[in-house]
């Protein structure tokens, strides 16, 4: 499919947002009727964005499956690296050279809205769109989230204050509370003051919504049935006689499914070249797994020969926990892994450079420098063997920007080669929608069809800490790893509570293989340290978190949200 907004070449290129506009939007019901959806498995949320019913599952459950596609990205700067335009572009331009694709990717969060990132529906000629609906509200998954979340936490409190019949240890309690916008203020709190009436006083915290597990149960849920098992499986802490005290055990397991028996059904829109996208869960594969839903994925895989999906940040983070937690659930193995870099990200990672969000590139990162690029390639060859570690194929994505020269475009592509890519290719998907993708396209669909030998980087047999030192070691590049005094006995409890069988899922900084967001490149000879272990029952993993990761960002000192206003005719303005 041809795009319909093409740019002549002596043209200023519109930004996100006008382009946005500029699309011609069709009604939903034609795109989903196009792609095999039946109309009465939709649930309209105006013109151009419905719910696709569940039981879509039953009726397509014969159909041989698609292709999956991971669309994963090296260390990023600050500013992203392309890697959601490649994911909606890649889709459409397989639907371009004749095939048919479907793209399923993560709902945005408003905290990176607002704050340092801004939206997450891709850019240029290959976004979703209406860009304003899917970056901000959308259909309300996110806030039913977070009011489920938020409903179990008042339940704790509730339980305690009317006696405690559960005999709930206060300083075990592990449930935070959450809201989906970026508030450091919030990260450690005291609850509960102004007399017996208002509660009793204790410390508290608050995550972003996105990292709850509850999210993340809605990620790795496969149906109704197991959104209501998951969420009473739910552990917010411990009774005084360490017994684990659950959702189920506090009687709310039941209002939180009814709470989110709507957000379990992935949301369709459309790119801006009217082919299909499947929304659903959220981002922050720092945080959590980030990944988009096994229900989407699957929906896609029944419907397509692609389904072209985006995992959160680089191969070391959102990828490893795609193929290590979010298929050993889905049971689908993995074609093909597009590894997405940019040069302005090797040359950062040379260490010459520093990007910094909010202020304008350094002059000096704009001029040729094919050193710096072939210095900065080590972050490249770890990532292309994180993937190789998986027994994937990987073809490597340059997002291709106008202050690119050829030496050093030509500096990735032998290093590339020489780490074992089986291909190479540029893309300018950003600048020419499907067209600037239709050699990614074809490189995709060949090595998509050739033998594949995917597989999991550990067995869940083997003990916690092992499982975590493996993907530390092989996948971070550290030495070793070592445990607060509180990790260690979280291990010792998770062990004896029969958990230890489950995946684990690593909360660490996006901005460096390592633990230490300022070590960029191939960070070496570091010890990963784990500061402690969360227990997500429910959503079926353990969460250690590496070094100073927090779990609730915080806002820049100027956010993206000061330059968001709307305008007397009602139109939004500012939005990126």
């Amino acid at each position: 499919m041809k795009s319909t907004l093409s740019l002549p070449a002596d043209s200023i290129m519109p930004n996100d947002l006008e382009i946005s506009r500029s699309a011609k939007v069709r009604p939903i019901t034609e795109i989903a009727e196009k792609y095999g959806i039946w109309e009465n498995e939709l649930e309209l949320y105006g013109k151009t964005k419905a719910k696709v019913q569940l039981s879509i599952l039953d009726r397509l459950k014969n159909q041989p499956c698609g292709k999956y596609i991971d669309v994963t990205a090296i260390t990023p700067t600050p500013l992203g690296e392309g890697k959601t335009v490649t994911a909606i572009g890649l889709s459409m331009a397989l639907n371009r050279i004749g095939k048919s694709s479907l793209c399923t990717i993560r709902q945005p969060s408003l905290g990176p809205m607002f704050g340092i990132k801004g939206g997450a529906a891709g850019g240029g000629y290959s976004q979703v769109v209406p860009m304003e609906d899917f970056n901000l509200h959308f259909t309300g998954d996110v806030h039913a989230v977070g009011v489920a979340h938020n409903l179990l936490a008042a339940f704790i409190d509730n339980s305690i204050h009317h006696g405690n019949p559960l005999d709930i240890d206060p300083y075990s309690i592990t449930w935070p509370r959450v809201v989906d916008i970026s508030d450091r203020e919030l990260r450690h709190t005291i609850i509960g003051l102004g007399g017996k009436s208002n509660g009793y006083p204790r410390e508290a915290s608050w995550d972003i919504t996105v990292a709850s597990e509850v999210m993340a149960i809605l990620g790795l849920t496969t149906g109704l049935k197991d959104l209501r098992r998951r969420l009473g499986q739910i552990v917010i802490g411990f009774s005084r006689n360490n017994t684990p005290i659950t959702a189920e055990d506090l009687k709310c397991a039941g209002v939180m499914a009814v709470l989110l028996k709507d957000a379990i059904k992935p949301n369709l829109v459309q790119t801006i070249e009217n082919t299909p996208v499947l929304v659903h869960a959220g981002p922050f594969a720092n945080i959590a797994h980030g990944n988009s839903s096994i229900i989407a994925d699957r929906i896609g895989l029944k419907l397509t020969d692609y389904v072209v999906t985006e995992s959160g940040f680089g191969a070391d983070i959102g990828a490893e926990k795609l193929f290590n937690i979010k298929c050993r659930h889905m049971n689908v193995k993995p074609s093909v892994a597009v590894l997405v870099c940019t040069v302005r990200a090797l040359k950062m990672h040379s260490g010459k450079f520093e990007v910094v969000a909010g202020k304008p590139l350094d002059p000096e990162l704009l001029k040729p420098d094919p050193k710096s690029v072939e210095k900065g390639c080590c972050n490249l060859i770890k990532m292309i063997e994180n993937l190789h570690l998986q027994g994937l194929p990987v073809i490597v994505a340059i997002n291709r920007f106008e202050s690119d020269h050829p030496e050093e475009l030509e500096v990735i592509r032998t290093i590339a080669n020489i780490a074992g890519a089986a291909q190479t290719v540029d893309s300018h998907l950003w600048a020419k929608g499907s067209e600037g993708g239709e050699d990614l396209a074809r490189a995709v669909v060949e090595e998509a069809n050739g033998n594949q030998e995917f597989e999991f980087l550990y067995p869940l047999e083997w003990p916690i800490d092992k499982k975590i030192e493996t993907i530390c070691t092989k996948i971070y590049g550290a030495d070793a790893v070592e445990y607060s005094s509180k990790a260690k006995k979280q291990i010792i409890q998770y062990t004896d509570l029969g958990w230890s069988g489950l995946p684990v899922c690593i909360a660490k900084t996006h901005l460096s293989l390592s633990h230490d967001p300022k070590l960029k490149g191939r960070p070496t000879g570091f010890t990963a340290n784990v500061r402690e272990i969360r227990a997500s029952i429910g959503a079926g993993f353990l969460n250690p978190l590496l070094g100073e990761m927090t779990t609730m960002p915080g806002l820049p000192t100027h956010p993206a949200g000061e330059y968001i206003d709307i305008d007397e005719k009602g139109e939004i303005i500012g939005l990126s």
